[in-house]
């Protein structure tokens, strides 16, 4: 049943066009006066989000299922050709500790909005499903809904609809939590303050901006073999949601052993980011409010106290740790979000050395997630 929108779901040349001219809004703007202040992605999510919420175009469609099933996929290749594994696992360490304690906040905070907002006898199915999407992903949300039964149409709707606009809010706030002054100064910033200097410098990346037809032709052929490859393995596992990790474990694989065939390949970043960009219209574009509003405003205040009490345990934990601020906010991400929308976090925010704890971390979510939300339902129950 299609919506009511100047553009409908099923025109999806003029989807595509709308996406992409989104996106590129969202780059130019970024390089104005009062777009750098917000960033390319922020733009991109609201300019996409009033567009929805004007009834200009869907919050759902076949054009946004290509985008998650295919574009960002093929993105995450491209985004890590130059990814030695030797040089920056390190990293990943303090990431994942963060990764596990935003993970426990998720739960306590399941916990907490079970016992505080009424959602009736399918509450518990509802609490576990919220708890595996804020510890993986979209993923799971589905997964965990086929494990409880949850039968009904409209609360699985209604959930959808709080999920991703509670996500497209939640992003927003950790987008800008490492600008915020009162956590600057009591979390290190390391991460963020080398991006800084990076912009002032510029960096010598003259070389890597003179992209070629001959690079951007192998850079695609090689994401789309690995792509292809990773999927046709996570076919024959049956293992739902392990084609990305091993997808990442591919290319990470080839960046870590042969650095200098693959990391002389110009622009390859370049095409990836383009295709976050749309990615970041397609979540901008899904988070429909008058649906949130006509089937379940209470789901709305149940997600966002889940989140609330997430951020909240996860900066205090991690406080105490004396970790960085970046590495909190890519953390939270992974949870909230999944390895897509951690990577392409880490990469708009120019946190290079954290793409890959960002995906690491993702997945390992998808793997658990389901599992740990649907305990904590039957718990609950």
């Amino acid at each position: 049943m299609f919506e009511n929108t100047l553009i409908a779901e099923d025109q999806h040349w003029a989807l595509w066009a709308v996406l992409f001219i989104t996106a590129a809004f969202g780059l130019w703007a970024e390089k104005t006066k009062w777009g750098s202040k917000l960033s390319a992605v922020v733009i991109t999510i609201l300019a996409a989000f009033v567009l929805s919420n004007l009834s200009i175009i869907p919050s759902s469609a076949p054009s946004y299922d290509v985008v998650w099933s295919y574009l960002v996929p093929l993105a995450i290749p491209l985004l890590l050709f130059k990814a030695n594994l030797k040089k920056i696992f390190k990293e990943a360490g303090p990431t994942l500790l963060a990764f596990v304690f935003g993970g426990i906040g998720t739960v306590l905070g399941t916990v907490l909005s079970y016992n505080l907002i009424p959602l009736g006898k399918e509450g518990w199915k509802l609490a576990a499903i919220f708890c595996s999407t804020y510890i993986g992903g979209s993923m799971n949300y589905v997964a965990s809904a086929e494990a409880v039964q949850m039968k009904s149409g409209d609360l699985l709707a209604a959930g959808i609809a709080a999920d991703n606009l509670v996500m497209t809010l939640y992003f927003l706030v950790l987008f800008s939590l490492p600008s915020i002054k009162f956590l600057q100064r009591r979390f290190k910033n390391d991460y963020e303050q080398k991006a800084q200097k990076i912009d002032e410098v510029k960096l010598a990346e003259s070389e890597d901006d003179k992209i070629n037809l001959y690079d951007m032709g192998r850079s695609l052929a090689i994401s789309f073999a690995i792509c292809a490859f990773g999927f046709w393995i996570a076919g024959l596992s049956g293992v739902k949601g392990i084609g990305i990790l091993i997808i990442t474990t591919v290319i990470v694989g080839i960046a870590t052993f042969f650095p200098k065939s693959i990391g002389k390949i110009n622009g390859a970043d370049k095409i990836g980011m383009l295709l976050m960009q749309v990615f970041f219209a397609v979540i901008g574009a899904s988070a429909n409010i008058m649906i949130v509003l006509k089937y379940g405003p209470i789901l709305f205040v149940f997600a966002g106290l889940i989140l609330f009490v997430h951020l909240i345990f996860l900066l205090t934990a991690s406080y105490i740790f004396k970790l960085d601020l970046s590495e909190i906010v890519i953390a939270s991400n992974a949870n909230m979000g999944g390895p897509t929308t951690a990577a392409a976090m880490a990469v708009a925010r120019k946190w290079k050395d954290l793409v890959i704890p960002a995906i690491l971390c993702g997945t390992l979510g998808y793997a658990i997630a389901t599992f740990i939300g649907v305990a904590v339902g039957y718990w609950l129950k």
